[in-house]
């Protein structure tokens, strides 16, 4: 349930207002006596709404909106005023005031008015949301610290030319992460081509990477361009890399080296330069030995190594993600907001995710939105064999110790949270810590907020 803040200088006026609008709404309450007051619980508490009067000693109702403003904190602020004075509520609005109501007004009307505020700030995070999607801005969703190292990983090494290798298993999002390798090279105009080296027929692997002049062979009519050629000047992402065969292999690792090819079929030389970054999901190591990659490939590829971590190594991360995928997929499906039970996450949060990782949640979660016709998602619409997973609960694929016990830690808070719809004072109590503060510091230690 939201949370609303009442800001009134007169205790008994906003104690008695938010008991009412928690009668009447349902609406999760606390009062704040002073500006001041108000700014301090709004960095404490996720505060969902704010009623705020606007004549208080101090602190004014003015200054808050102006501080709330400054700090980029897009909390629906409603004025409410005993004054009748509309050029006061008109300033109020010009300050960012989502809108203003009379003191009169009857706790009908001002529920009405909270919940409007929060749709309307609901609305403008998909539609944000949705803007991202469209836009180059990361896709990798996840703050937990294996996403944050890897984050980093990838900062460090973006603008460097040198070829990369991505590695991770079937689902980690290899891709997305290629793509942030990209988004922070080059700018909007460069090209970023994929290539499925698994979904490519043996016979028209060398065409697709490195084109194929008219005539080359049968059926080629005109003149292709291969992925090389198409990505000059940004970035090539070859997928499944350990899936090309040696051939291509050999052409690959010439033009890595001499930053030219020769279509198939040609004699002309063309100079290319595309950053080429690859990905696999094999162990490229155990195929050397086995004379199924080149060595001297494998050592010109992997000059740099980011390893994306699976699910189940950051499953505090799974609230985040489901969220994500819940409002994507909703979104497209043309669908009302639907929102997941904290026993439908607890249930997620327990399985291992070894099929398809990040992949397999996003299509469990849009099996369970179509499970259901409510707006709420239950445990029973996790499906039977997430429920019912036997597999080895709660194991990780590596770590040092001190990565691991952070990792548990995070999702104890992380699960506490969603339980108490990430109201800190009642979380703090559930975990039996000493107060909200305690509970604050460690989530400020694991980068926990909420989007």
């Amino acid at each position: 349930m939201a949370l609303v803040l009442i800001v009134d200088d007169v205790a008994t006026l906003a104690e008695q207002y938010a008991y009412d609008l928690n009668r009447v709404g349902g609406y999760d309450t606390l009062v704040a006596t002073s500006g001041k007051d108000a700014l301090d619980t709004v960095a404490g508490e996720p505060v969902d709404c704010v009623i705020l009067d606007l004549e208080m000693p101090g602190t004014d109702g003015f200054e808050v909106l102006r501080t709330l403003k400054k700090q980029g904190i897009p909390i629906p602020v409603i004025v409410y005023t005993g004054t009748g004075s509309y050029d006061r509520c008109a300033k109020a609005i010009k300050l960012g005031a989502y809108s203003f109501i009379d003191k009169a007004e009857s706790m009908e009307r001002v529920a009405r008015e909270v919940e409007n505020a929060l749709e309307r700030v609901k609305l403008h995070v998909e539609v944000e949301s949705l803007r991202r999607d469209l836009g180059k801005t990361t896709a990798l969703i996840g703050s937990s610290r294996a996403m944050q190292l890897l984050k980093e990983h990838i900062a460090r090494v973006a603008r460097i030319p040198s070829s990369l290798l991505i590695t991770g298993e079937s689902g980690t999002g290899k891709e997305l992460v290629a793509r942030e390798l990209h988004r922070l090279a080059f700018d909007e105009s460069k090209p970023f081509v994929a290539v499925n080296a698994a979904a490519l027929p043996e016979n028209l692997m060398e065409s697709e990477l490195f084109g194929h002049e008219r005539g080359a062979f049968t059926g080629a009519s005109r003149t292709h361009r291969g992925a090389f050629e198409l990505a000059s000047g940004g970035t090539l992402f070859l997928d499944e890399i350990g899936e090309l065969p040696l051939s291509a292999q050999a052409k690959l690792l010439r033009v890595l080296e001499q930053r030219q090819l020769t279509r198939v079929g040609g004699e002309r030389t063309i100079k290319v330069e595309a950053r080429v970054v690859a990905a696999t999901n094999r162990d490229l190591e155990s195929q050397l030995s086995g004379g199924r990659f080149r060595q001297d490939l494998y050592y010109r590829l992997n000059v740099h190594i980011l390893r994306v971590p699976p699910l189940r190594d950051r499953r505090s991360d799974i609230p985040e993600l489901a969220d994500y995928f819940l409002a994507d997929t909703c979104a497209r499906f043309g669908v009302r907001r639907k929102r997941m039970a904290p026993e439908a996450l607890d249930g997620l949060m327990a399985y291992e995710w070894r099929r398809n990782n990040v992949r397999e949640l996003r299509n469990v979660v849009e099996r369970m939105i179509i499970a259901t016709d409510s707006d709420f998602i239950g445990q029973d619409q996790v499906p039977a064999e997430v429920l019912g997973d036997d597999g080895e609960a709660g194991t990780s694929s590596g770590g040092t110790f001190q990565e691991l016990k952070a990792e548990a830690e995070r999702q104890i808070i992380v699960a506490s949270l969603e339980r108490n719809d990430w109201h800190i004072t009642r979380t703090a109590k559930d975990l039996g810590l000493a107060d909200h503060a305690s509970l604050l510091k460690i989530m400020r230690r694991h980068n926990l907020k909420r989007e």
